[in-house]
């Protein structure tokens, strides 16, 4: 069975083939030809066919600036293309394996492996397993919105052109489309003009929750389902497995554009996506439910839901009645569009919560079985209401978050005003103040009152006054959580349970309105865990809001601070150990942990296989609930496309599913002290080595002279700053420029650099390479953690990377790169003898992709350094320079 009439070969072909015209069209025959001439240049040296990219260089030099943009503009659309290409391959292999049974990671596989045990493990482990993706407005996203709109147009003919049985010309026809919008994408600009505004974010992510997410979740339970039936004995209720929250919109750390009237209009937006959605699912609902009431009893539950609404609704009612006789569904489905018209209106009898929404939705469902119209209720009724249970009213519960500093400064500045000195006292006294302030029943700061407060205490206090207006309005679960950046002791989370009491969101013992999540991302936090954890959950204040919370502990892990802070190797092994860590202080305290991992783009930032990761997760951390952020680009690339979307959550579940039943069978991993020994000695070793070369002279003047950081920190790929404080140190620097500047460059320090240096402390010492082997074998962590060093590894080009080492000083050029490319070379030697392979990935696809990828993107890096080498640039030279970062950044298929 033929499934796809294309493959990526003749995608790629064409694509090139049609923007080569256009190119010509657009510009000229000569302008063609230097694209041509560069391109099979690069091609050629990379074949081996010629010794040097001597000529390419000279080249690149010797056009006019005009040219030089035109040759950016060139590959830069040329990757936007092949990446359409490779999405397009991705969804082939998808389908051909599903239809063979050979997919991986399936939910059947998933199925099956928990149908090994009894039905009560796989019920309980059902109702365990809570997955949340975050999305995050990180600046990670180097295309325009309107740049994306139209590659998703072409996307869309490729799928037509690829999976519908056509006639030549009405292929010839959609070819024509593709035409039009790669001609209209040539004339688009392709670069911001603008930095973007919070709210440009906050509508980005809405896009890929109302336009792809939505529509998948069904398809994703219901598959779910049968793949049970068929391998669990007995009958199993699915209950809630997936929830969708965002910080666009809601993440103040450090970007003061987030403000409370920010937040409040993507609240308001995002009832209004959601309840649309849900509007349009019923009208279409209705022309599915014609049932003629003359033939079939609904029910008494059916009967009395339907009154109800009548009498709640007596003008609509009549009109649905006179649209619709004797038709009680079609007349139940008008008044609930109705009901969801007036969720927040100031007409009455609109639905009050989601719950409603569902009780409605399930006594349809209930109806329609009695009259044996169960497949109905499987094909049209249950994939709503499993997107009601996922998206309720607000389509992503909000994330608030801030630095610890904030709340501090805020919480000091009115205190002060009630005779408070709060920075002079010590932390156990703060502690105690906070304590005493949330258990007493009378106020102690009044929020609403800000005058004479510096701005950011100002902004901080009308936040969470704002917050208690914000659960009344669209339900405590629309914004329900509170992140606190950089916490490092006890009071930092008291501080905002302490404002949160304030503004009435909190009322102990009864009542907390508010997860309050601390976000370890240093080594003195993570090392202090149990200084902070411990004492949190034995003082009286918290230990109450947690009882009202269920006893659920949110932790958020900061995978890119402590990636720059620490190096590759030790932050992996300082996370993977804390996490075991923070599981035995929960488990000591009766308190179930939900871990928060904030995962970026990147390799060096926590990214990689999703599935591959949560597999490889410490059993004793794995409580079924798991919460991780979504970056930047990540977005566009697992979301995206409705195929891949639905592929990546079905990966998702079937790793957690796994891992939960793992962690019940096996409550506490069992690693041999050989490897905890082992891994201790080569992490104390790579984070020597990482935090000297950060710290040696002259290297953040060497990182600023070989990477594009200065035109990256002036890039408009988001709206908050790039640095904290504006200051030239790695510290302050944020983790997406530093990782972004080093991917440019083609040397992706941040995902390798010291692992040799460590491996070779162990091997110099007592260690053996078979025991490394062995680990690498059997050890979940450490397979993943050197198989996404060796995705680094692969992706880093030394030979480009010199190119911009040039740049720097001779004496910090000679200082640096020769250390930088021996660390290299013996990383790459180390992970293959450790893997026991001859190439450094384990993919073909990658191999793949990266021999297609590296001829077009050289000539990208060869004109970025000739124009960062340039001491004055004329404004046709910096808008080429932009284009560079955007051509490689998609060529690369990565920023931050």
């Amino acid at each position: 069975m033929e499934l796809h009439n294309r493959g990526v070969r003749q995608d790629v072909r064409e694509l090139g083939a049609l923007l080569g015209e256009i190119l010509e069209a657009q510009t000229s025959r000569r302008a063609f030809e230097t694209v041509e001439s560069c391109r099979t240049t690069a091609i050629d040296y990379r074949a081996g066919e010629i010794d040097s990219r001597e000529s390419l260089v000279d080249e690149l030099a010797r056009v006019s600036p005009h040219q030089q943009r035109v040759v950016a503009r060139a590959f830069a659309t040329y990757f936007e293309l092949i990446n359409l290409a490779e999405e397009r391959e991705r969804v082939r292999s998808i389908r051909w394996d599903s239809q063979d049974g050979s997919l991986a990671d399936s939910l059947e596989a998933a199925a099956a492996e928990l149908g090994e045990t009894d039905p009560e493990t796989v019920e309980s482990i059902l109702e365990d397993v809570q997955i949340e993706p975050t999305f995050t407005a990180h600046p990670t996203e180097a295309r325009r919105k309107t740049v994306k709109a139209k590659l998703r147009a072409i996307a869309t003919h490729l799928e037509t052109l690829d999976e519908r049985l056509l006639t030549d010309k009405e292929a010839a026809q959609v070819w024509r489309d593709v035409d039009a919008e790669v001609t209209s994408l040539w004339q688009t600009r392709q670069v911001r003009k603008r930095q973007p505004e919070v709210e440009d974010e906050a509508r980005n992510v809405q896009w890929y929750l109302e336009n792809t997410l939505f529509d998948v979740v069904g398809e994703v339970y219901d598959e779910l389902e049968d793949a049970l039936e068929a391998a669990v004995e007995g009958s199993l209720e699915v209950p809630k497995l997936l929830e969708f929250r965002s910080w666009a919109g809601s993440d103040r750390d450090g970007n003061p554009y987030v403000t409370p009237e920010v937040t409040a209009n993507t609240l308001v937006r995002q009832r209004e996506v959601v309840l649309s959605r849900y509007r349009e699912e019923l009208k279409r609902l209705s022309g599915v439910l014609s049932q003629d009431g003359a033939r079939l009893s609904p029910g008494p539950a059916f009967e009395d839901a339907l009154e109800a609404d009548r009498q709640r609704l007596e003008g609509s009612a009549r009109a649905a009645a006179e649209r619709y006789p004797g038709e009680p569904y079609r007349q139940k489905l008008k008044l609930m569009r109705e009901r969801l018209r007036r969720v927040g209106d100031v007409r009455p009898g609109g639905y009050g919560n989601a719950d409603e929404l569902l009780a409605d939705l399930e006594t349809i469902a209930e109806s329609l079985r009695e009259n044996g119209a169960e497949t109905v209720v499987e094909a049209h009724v249950d994939p709503l209401r499993r997107q009601v249970e996922t998206f309720g009213f607000s389509l992503a519960s909000l994330d608030l978050r801030d630095h610890r500093e904030k709340h501090t400064d805020a919480i000091a500045a009115a205190l002060e005003r009630e005779g408070i000195d709060y920075r002079a006292l010590e932390e156990d006294e703060r502690a105690d103040l906070l304590t005493d302030a949330v258990l007493q029943d009378e106020p102690v700061i009044d929020l609403a009152d800000t005058e004479g407060l510096p701005e950011d205490a100002a902004r901080v206090l009308t936040l969470f006054d704002s917050l208690a207006d914000w659960q009344a309005e669209y339900g405590v679960a629309a914004v329900d959580t509170y992140c606190i950046s950089m916490t490092e002791e006890p009071s930092h989370a008291l501080e905002v349970l302490f404002l949160a009491d304030q503004a009435g969101v909190v009322s102990l013992p009864e009542h907390c309105g508010i997860d309050v999540v601390p976000l370890l991302e240093t080594e003195y936090a993570l090392s202090g865990a149990r200084r902070i954890m411990g004492a949190l959950f034995e003082n009286e204040a918290y230990a109450a809001a947690l009882s009202a919370r269920g006893r659920t502990q949110e932790i958020m892990l900061g995978y890119s601070d402590s990636n720059k802070e620490n190096g590759f190797l030790a932050a992996n092994w300082s996370l993977y150990r804390n996490q075991r860590h923070l599981a035995e202080i929960c488990d000591d305290h009766d308190v179930t942990m939900r871990l928060f991992h904030g995962r970026g783009g990147s390799i060096s930032r926590g990214g990689g296989p999703m599935n591959e990761a949560l597999l490889a997760l410490p059993n004793s951390t794995v409580t079924g609930q798991v919460k991780f952020t979504e970056q930047g680009e990540a977005i566009s690339e697992k979301y995206g496309n409705p195929r891949i979307a639905e592929r990546n959550i079905e990966q998702m579940l079937n790793a957690q599913l796994r891992a939960r039943k793992q962690a019940i069978e096996q409550p506490r991993e069992e690693v041999p002290e050989e490897w905890l020994e082992a891994m201790e000695t080569m992490a104390d070793a790579a984070r020597r080595e990482y935090r000297d070369l950060l710290e040696s002279d002259g290297f953040v003047r060497y990182f600023e002279q070989a990477t594009p950081i200065t035109v990256i920190e002036n890039l408009d790929l988001g709206s908050r700053p790039a640095s904290r404080s504006g200051e030239r140190t790695v510290e302050d620097l944020r983790a997406i420029p530093w990782v972004f500047s080093w991917t440019q460059s083609r040397c992706i320090l941040p995902g390798w650099y010291a692992l040799a240096a460590g491996v070779d402390e162990y091997l110099e010492g007592d260690g053996s390479m078979e025991t490394l082997q062995e680990m690498y074998g059997e050890w979940p962590f450490f397979r993943t953690t050197l198989d996404n060093a060796a995705l680094s590894l692969s992706r880093t080009e030394l030979e480009i990377a010199a190119e911009y080492a040039d740049l720097a000083e001779d004496d910090l050029r000679e200082r640096f790169f020769p250390r930088l490319s021996e660390e290299h070379e013996r990383a790459a030697e180390l992970v293959t003898t450790i893997g026991e392979r001859d190439e450094l990935h384990t993919r073909d696809w990658l191999g793949e992709n990266l021999a297609r990828r590296n001829p077009y993107v050289d000539p990208l890096n060869l004109l970025q350094v000739q124009l960062l080498g340039r001491t004055q640039r004329t404004d046709i030279e910096e808008r080429t320079l932009r284009l560079t970062v955007k051509g490689i950044a998609a060529g690369m298929k990565n920023t931050g």
